[in-house]
Parts: C-alpha cells; structure tokens; sequence
C-alpha cells in the first residue's frame, strides 16, 4: 500500500492510496483519520488498515494524480523527527574530514554506536515544496538523501529480532542542514530543524510491499541530484547501523509510538564532501530518489 496525502483545487487535505499504475488516486473515507492524519490510521492498527484497503477496492472516482498537489505524507508527527548521524561508510569518512565533525570532535570517522538526534517537526515540508534556503544566513545549505522509517506499532525495549513487526514503512526524506550553523552551534539541532528543512514524501509505503516490490529494505537503492547530476548512490543495504539496531538502540530508554519518524543516515556525496564546499545555492533543484517509494523534488529558494 502505498499512502498520499494530498490537496485538490479546494486546498482541503485528503488522504488516498496510489494504484499500481502510479498515475491515480483512491481516495480514502475522511471518517478513516481525522484531519487527513496518517497517524491516525497508523495508531488504529492492522483494523485500520484493512478498512483502507477494502475502501479503495470499493472506490470509484479515482483522482488524476496530476490534477492535485501532494503534500507531506505526515505533516504532524507527534514528536521531532529521530534521526542518524554518519551511518553510512564512505559518508562518515567524509564528514569526518570536511572540518564540520564538530559534534563528534576527537572521535574516530567510524561510530561504534549509532549517533541519534532529533530534527524538529516544524521542518517537515511537502514533496515538492521549495527549500527556504535565505533562513540560513550563513549561505551553507546542504542537502542529505535518506531513507525514513515509520513505526508503526510502538513499544520500548525493542530488540533487533522484533524491530520489523514495529515497522509500518517507508518514505523519502531530505535532511536538510546549515553546515555552519551546524558547526558553530557544536550540535546538530538548530542547523537541521529550520522550517522547510525536511522535504518529505511523495508517498509512505509499507514494509509488506517493499518487501513484495523489491524483495526486501536492503534492495532499496537511494539516489539524489543537485540540477541533473548525481551526487549520491548507494544501496540501503550499506547501512553500518541497520534498521533493527536502530530500533533497538532508540527503544532501549525512549519508549517509540506510532507514527514515530526515524532518518536512517544519508550516504556519501553530500556538499561538504567536495573540495571546496558545493553549498545549495538559489534556483537549484535537488532531487531524492529511493526505488519502491518514489522521488521528491525541491527547488532552493535564495
């Protein structure tokens, strides 16, 4: 299954599923979620599902995709963002020589154990919305390809064995993030959470159709462009800390709910990774791709 939420001439958001052919919309009952609230389904549980389903085998009137505008996939998480610093290899190698490791100065490239931070919800932005680029006056923007994970059953004290029944699915994120804001500020908050920073979308689709689709998350290939040239290319499969570590780690003190948003790490290529820096600048557009989910496509705003 895979949800959208989106916005048609009215401005009014709705939430729908994509059929197979990639082009329509069935558009789920509002009575399913209040306020076009993924959450809402997500929390409801398997039920819930199962309704949704059933309602968009029934529906008639399916949407244009093209006659609407797609918006976050979930616009409210009930809480910040959960994200992982330098969990890819050849992206902690990077990071760690680009001179902007302040949070992790003296350390080894390589972490031993996850390095997890929030972003604020209030960066979530839609598929295709523009990123407000003049927020950041330090002009050094810079974009990070991930995949996201969406709990759905909620719980602490996770293991590892467990972590993918706790999984709903999936989506694209870019981790946006003022590298000297990030720097000067000795962490990684406030360079990460500026309103706009987290272009999310265009679709969340669960584990079991990743799993039919493409065989399983780690087939999954991740790739992002700055104005038509690829930047970075990795497979999910690359990860050094993978999903159930990630939900073990997190689930050991802080109990997970539904809806719950974890960006697993971005991979090698990101701006800072070049000599000099290849900062976003007005007017680029920089696009995120991960097989069986989609893309989003972002236009900095200078």
């Amino acid at each position: 299954m895979k949800f959208v939420r989106y916005a048609g001439q009215s401005g009014t958001p709705a939430l729908g599923l994509l059929r197979a052919d990639g082009a329509r919309i069935a558009p789920l009952p509002a009575a399913l979620s209040a306020d076009a609230d993924l959450v809402d389904i997500i929390a409801a549980g398997p039920a819930a599902l199962a309704a949704a389903n059933a309602a968009a085998a029934n529906a008639g009137g399916d949407i244009d995709l093209a006659s609407v505008t797609l918006l976050a996939p979930l616009h409210a998480p009930r809480r910040n963002v959960f994200c992982v610093g330098k969990n890819y290899y050849a992206h902690a190698q990077e990071f760690h020589k680009s001179g902007f490791d302040a949070g992790s100065a003296g350390s080894a490239a390589i972490p031993d154990a996850p390095i997890v931070f929030t972003k604020a919800a209030t960066s979530i932005s839609g598929p295709f919305d523009p990123i407000p680029g003049y927020l950041d006056e330090t002009n050094s923007v810079d974009y990070e390809g991930e995949l996201a994970v969406i709990i759905g059953k909620g719980g602490r004290g996770i293991t590892k064995a467990e972590a993918m029944d706790h999984v709903f699915g999936f989506t694209v994120v870019n981790d946006v993030t003022a590298r000297n804001l990030q720097a000067s500020h000795k962490q990684w908050f406030l360079g990460k959470s500026i309103d706009g920073f987290c272009p999310m979308g265009p679709a969340v689709v669960t584990l079991d159709e990743i799993e039919s689709e493409l065989g399983g998350v780690g087939a999954m290939r991740l790739r992002t462009w700055v104005d038509g040239e690829l930047r970075q290319d990795t497979q999910v499969s690359d990860l050094i800390f993978d999903i159930p570590t990630l939900i073990e780690t997190i689930s050991k003190r802080i109990t997970l709910q539904p809806g719950d948003v974890i960006a697993t790490g971005t991979p090698e290529g990101v701006g800072i990774g070049f000599t000099p820096p290849k900062f976003l600048a007005g007017g680029e557009v920089v696009r995120v791709e991960i097989s069986g989910i989609g893309f989003i496509e972002n236009t900095v705003e200078g």
